[in-house]
């Protein structure tokens, strides 16, 4: 069993398909078919259901999946040690999640490069799920997520707690209607939509009058034109949004909170402490 092999498996697993994964890979794909059929061979089992659409791993594919994941993230993790040099550099992968990129963020982001010039930070957006996931997999160094999502492979601080507020695009006297509001909500996964769904269902109002919308600033943009409420922290109602209608919603769904979480290696790198250290500072 070779090293690449198991980049090959879980490169498979994660695109669902052989085609996908030989692209991936820059790999001929009869290539790609043929190492995972030896691996399979080698271990008696067979990794994947072989599907018109692909592939999905079978019971003994998840758990190879697991130590495959800890084979290939250890070795890595062996070549990041032995390269570390006595200041920050190299590269350094952070997730923000699109709420946090709306409070002072990317200032602190400038500050941090120009303080650490050698280090090569990427910065990828998404939602708290999505994010949460990337950190488990070794494929960022951190993230900002909000939500109260763990694991015991990660370690997450508190950065800040959040207040919800209702948002609509006029305001008035009269406390919304919330069964006959058109919401504009974030896909499944954020817990700005999980506090609303949540909400409406206790007050016996299914979230059906929705529109789904993966950008925070079109979903800012569809509250302002009065095309559909919404919940966001009370932190991005600044500029324009402070026109906007802005109500309480109940206590038990009010409060949530961002955390930057990483993982619970042996090794973190200088980059990524020095990283922490500051955002945790500048919270202070």
């Amino acid at each position: 069993m070779e090293l690449s092999d198991l980049k090959v498996f879980l490169t498979i697993a994660e695109e669902g398909n052989i085609s996908g994964a030989a692209k991936r890979l820059d790999y001929v794909q009869s290539n790609v078919t043929a190492r995972i059929r030896k691996l399979e061979a080698e271990l008696g089992v067979l990794l994947f259901h072989r599907h018109p659409k692909g592939v999905t791993l079978t019971e003994k594919g998840i758990v190879f999946s697991e130590y495959a994941h800890t084979i290939v993230n250890l070795s890595a993790e062996a070549v990041k040690t032995v390269q570390e040099t006595s200041y920050p550099s190299g590269p350094l992968a952070i997730g923000v999640v699109d709420t946090v990129t709306c409070h002072n963020f990317m200032s602190s982001l400038a500050e941090y490069q120009n303080r650490y010039p050698d280090v090569s930070l990427s910065i990828w957006t998404g939602n708290s799920s999505d994010l949460f996931t990337k950190v488990l997999n070794h494929q960022l160094d951190g993230a900002f997520i909000t939500g109260d999502l763990k694991s015991p492979h990660l370690v997450a601080e508190n950065i800040q707690n959040e207040e919800l507020k209702l948002i609509t695009g006029q305001l008035s006297d009269e406390y919304p209607d919330l069964a006959k509001t058109r919401w504009a909500v974030s896909p499944k996964g954020c817990p700005f939509r999980g506090a609303l769904e949540e909400w409406l269902r206790n007050e016996g109002i299914p979230l059906v009058n929705m529109i789904e919308i993966s950008s925070l600033e079109t979903i800012v943009s569809s509250v302002q034109t009065g095309l559909a409420a919404t919940l966001l922290p009370a932190s991005v109602l600044t500029g324009e949004c402070a026109d906007l209608g802005i109500y309480p919603i109940p206590e038990k769904y009010r409060y949530t909170q961002t955390s930057l979480i990483h993982r619970k290696d042996r090794f973190k790198s200088k980059a990524f402490t020095a990283f922490s250290d500051m955002i945790r500072d500048s919270m202070a």
